[in-house]
């Protein structure tokens, strides 16, 4: 077959890059030379074809032992628990009626004395002496204590019983709804979720020599925040357009984050020492709270739902909690992580954060009720540095080494309740130097993007759980910083190569 760009050359070798290929992945030797990509991702055509045959062969899909192994084990299981629970019950069914029958018969005793004319001469000197007992009351009273005490641990029994049932009802129909929720974004086709690419507007790209450390774009993407070193610049955005509306002059040295609230009309903007509250108030970004008195350089900051709570992250080494409320105090530092923490990532439950540093470390932290204080409760070690994280959902999240060519995906034992490392996406090799550029993942279009090094990845999560590499976008520089827009709809960045700030939007190809 001949090459529909190059139609005098037959296509030689296919391009396997993990990148959105203009070449559509057939390549002769003209597209080879176009191409751009290292060799080592171009493989001749016949090889190509061994290649898959010897993947699908080494994963040994073909050998199901162990699943119809493991189905058998399950179904025998299901059925022992279910003949276990039936001869539980009845047990249970048999002593409790066994119970009400004494209760019952003892009572029916008492009533057929009262309802029988009876000569007391005439009984014997047995049951002359049960009546006599009954006239002390102390057989009447001995069997109400004793009824009582029957009924009060049945009672019991019946509340414990709705308890323990309430309890494993409750968690089945989780462990059901997990289960669901899985199959049902495994059931989605492939073609659901289409191919797409994030295109440049180049004519909307503005020129800025200075630094931009940090973009912030807000809920409904009508406001675009940026850095301009230690100004911020507040920009109407419009079908693509950035139109400059205020600058912010605050701040004593170079902003390093900026962060929209979506419940409300406030910004928070932090630099290397201080924290700044912004509000919309007539027309204006006013400030409303400013925070000082930390020396270090602020690395992360963010909110959860209720933007009652935000978590920081810097280069002293801890982690701060911050809540609301005359104005915003730190509640709790967590201090285990002995080098700068450059990341962290807030799970959809609200209730874990992940961090991680220089330091080879990710730490888990879970807020404890009722009390809402925070502790560590698992320390992954890693066999590198880290600067970038993110949760996908409540078991499962990304990590970035800041060199080599892989991205780490860690999920949750279902048995110890522990993050452990499950496999790697292949991405560009490069080594990280720039660290404010945060991991984001964007739900409603499954995407996660994870900029490395000099490039942006745009990354699919499948509909089997797989992480693929739909786009690569190259920017000839590391110092490269930027933010998706919360409906994924732009990509807006800022790199020290173009000196502009660019805009990119989502297309489906």
């Amino acid at each position: 077959m001949n090459c529909t760009r190059h139609i005098q050359f037959p296509i030689t070798s296919i391009c396997i890059a993990p990148h959105q290929c203009q070449c559509k992945r057939k390549l002769c030797i003209d597209c080879q030379y176009e191409h751009g990509v290292d060799i080592r991702y171009t493989v001749p055509t016949h090889r190509f074809q061994e290649m898959v045959l010897k993947q699908i062969k080494e994963s040994k899909i073909d050998q199901n032992s162990d699943f119809t192994e493991q189905r058998k084990n399950f179904l025998m299981i299901l059925s022992q628990t279910e003949n276990m629970l039936k001869k539980i019950w009845q047990q249970l069914q048999e002593s409790i009626k066994k119970i009400y029958d004494t209760i019952e018969t003892q009572d029916e005793s008492y009533l057929k004395i009262m309802n029988t004319n009876f000569n007391p001469t005439d009984l014997s000197n047995t049951d002359l002496e049960i009546l006599v007992q009954i006239v002390q009351g102390k057989t009447l009273n001995e069997w109400k204590a004793q009824k009582d005490s029957y009924l009060q641990k049945l009672q019991k029994i019946k509340d414990c019983l709705e308890k323990e049932i309430k309890a494993s009802n409750g968690k089945l129909k989780k462990e059901i709804k997990e289960k669901s929720q899985l199959n049902e974004m495994k059931s989605q086709s492939s073609f659901n979720l289409k191919q797409f690419t994030y295109q440049i507007i180049q004519a909307n790209s503005i020129k800025q020599q200075e630094s931009c450390w940090a973009i912030a774009v807000n809920k409904d993407c009508s406001i675009v925040a940026t850095v301009c070193n230690t100004l911020i610049k507040i920009y109407e955005f419009k079908q693509g357009i950035l139109k400059l509306n205020q600058i912010l002059n605050q701040h004593q040295s170079e902003v390093t984050i900026l962060n929209f609230m979506k419940q409300s009309n406030q910004l928070i903007s932090a630099d290397s020492g201080s924290i700044l509250i912004w509000s919309y108030n007539y027309n204006s970004w006013i400030c409303s709270q400013i925070i000082k008195g930390y020396s270090d350089c602020f690395r992360c900051i963010i909110l959860n739902n209720n933007e009652d709570l935000f978590i920081s992250s810097s280069n002293d080494n801890t982690i701060k909690f911050w809540v609301k409320k005359n104005e915003w105090t730190c509640q709790q530092i967590i201090t285990d992580h002995s080098s700068c923490v450059h990341q962290l990532s807030l799970n959809k439950s609200q209730n874990q954060v992940i961090s991680c540093g220089n330091d080879k470390l990710i730490l888990v932290i879970e807020q404890q009720l009722p009390q809402k204080n925070w502790i560590v409760k698992q320390k992954i070690k890693i066999d590198c540095q880290g600067c970038r994280l993110c949760f996908i959902n409540d078991n499962l999240f990304t990590f970035q080494p800041m060199s080599g060519n892989l991205m780490y995906v860690y999920e949750m034992s279902s048995a110890s309740q522990q993050f452990y490392k499950s496999k790697d996406t292949i991405i560009n090799q490069g080594n990280e130097v720039f660290v404010l550029f945060p991991q984001q993942f964007i739900k409603q279009k499954q995407l996660l993007m994870n900029k490395h090094d000099k490039y942006v990845h745009l990354i699919r999560y499948t509909e089997n759980a797989e992480f693929k590499v739909e786009q690569s976008i190259q920017f000839g520089t590391n110092y490269l910083f930027g933010q998706l827009s919360d409906d994924g709809e732009y990509l807006i960045t800022w790199d020290e190569q173009s000196y502009q700030i660019q805009i990119r939007r989502f297309k489906e190809i």
